[in-house]
Formats: C-alpha cells, sequence, structure tokens
C-alpha cells in the first residue's frame, strides 16, 4: 500500500485523496493515480472529482469543468507520469502506462506547451519576462502545469523528480531531503517492514 492516509470510510464517487499538498502541482496531478490495499485507483476520473482536484490545489476557478477540461487533464497526467517513469528509470509495473510511448508522451506535453510564445513586458516594475498562451480557461491552467512538469523532468527544478519503492506504491514525489527515499514516512516503514521479512525469510533457508 503507497498511500499513507486514503479516503476514510465509504468512497463516494466524486470524493478525491488530497495527497501531499506540499508537492509541486504537476506532482500532485501525477498522483491522482494512487493506490492501497484494494490496488491502482483513479482519482480524476469524473468532471466533479476534476473540479474538485483543481480546488484543492488552489488553481484558478474557471467555472464548471467540461469533458473536454477532463480529457485534456488526464492527458497531461498520463504524460506526465509517463515521462516521469522514463527520467528516473521507474520500473513499477502497477505504477508505469507502457502502453503510451515516450513519443506520444512527448508529443501531447509538447502541444499544450507549444500554444505559448515568450514576450518581453514592460510596465511601473519595469521590464518582466512573460509567456502569451493562445489556451483559455482550464486548457490554460493546464499550460502552466505542463510546463511546471517539465522543469521537474529537465532537472531545472531545485528539487529532483523521485518515484516512490514504497510496497506497491504508485506515486512521486520531490526529494526535499537528501536522506528522503519515500513518498512518506508510511511508505517508508512498509519497505523496512518488507526488508527485515526478506532478511529473515532468507536466513531461514540458509
Amino acid at each position: 500500500m503507497g498511500v499513507a492516509h486514503p479516503l476514510r470510510g465509504a468512497r463516494m464517487a466524486d470524493d478525491v485523496p488530497d495527497l501531499y499538498p506540499s508537492e509541486p502541482r504537476a506532482v500532485r496531478l501525477m498522483n491522482t493515480v494512487w493506490a492501497d490495499k484494494d490496488g491502482v485507483h483513479d482519482a480524476l476520473a469524473t468532471t466533479a472529482q476534476l473540479e474538485r482536484w483543481t480546488a484543492q490545489c488552489g488553481l484558478p476557478d474557471t467555472g464548471r469543468a467540461g469533458a473536454a477540461d477532463l480529457d485534456r487533464a488526464r492527458t497531461l497526467r498520463g504524460a506526465l507520469r509517463r515521462l516521469a517513469a522514463a527520467a528516473v528509470a521507474d520500473d513499477r509495473r502497477s505504477a508505469v502506462d507502457t502502453a503510451l510511448s515516450v513519443e506520444t508522451a512527448l508529443a501531447d506535453l509538447n502541444a499544450l506547451m507549444a500554444t505559448c510564445t515568450p514576450e518581453l513586458l514592460h510596465g511601473d516594475e519595469g521590464f518582466r519576462h512573460h509567456w502569451r498562451s493562445t489556451a483559455q480557461g482550464f486548457e490554460r491552467t493546464l499550460v502552466d502545469l505542463a510546463f511546471e512538469g517539465a522543469d521537474l523532468l529537465t532537472g531545472t527544478s531545485e528539487l529532483p523528480l523521485r518515484a516512490c519503492y514504497g510496497p506497491g506504491c504508485v506515486l512521486y514525489f520531490v526529494r526535499n531531503h537528501p536522506r528522503r527515499e519515500w513518498c512518506s514516512s508510511g511508505c517508508g516503514n512498509r519497505a523496512r517492514v518488507a526488508r527485515h521479512y526478506q532478511r529473515h525469510k532468507q536466513s531461514d533457508r540458509a
């Protein structure tokens, strides 16, 4: 189980677990695919879930989400997860969508970023760099997330991206401490227990 605090009690159709809100927004999007003892779950299966997730992340309110918004969000999430797996050599079978090629994932990510062109603006505080985009509404928000994800994938971000290898986990995280190996202390504890069990099992066979 890779999630330290999954939904408690009966899960409602539009509930979305707010996993690790300190992670960058692009990582939080990636982590809308999560796992517990019952298997892997998708927290962006409906437009209502998408609206709830955007509110959790403090993203701009662009009104009611439509089917196209959900499709774009899921496409970006799939692209980021596939490229993250390639970037960190992630071999977790339940975490990696091998049906999606790196080339297709790159095309999906680049299609969003291609809506932007750089421009220099001038105002009371002097000159500033700006990205002008043809995207509108929620798609414009996804463009920002695409750029944030690209920074993580290229190492431009200050914090390196990592895959969590806790037993059964499918999450990603940014390593904000040199000794951090897991997305959560729960995953770390489960990994240590698993290693301890494996060592004793091997010694019993000797």
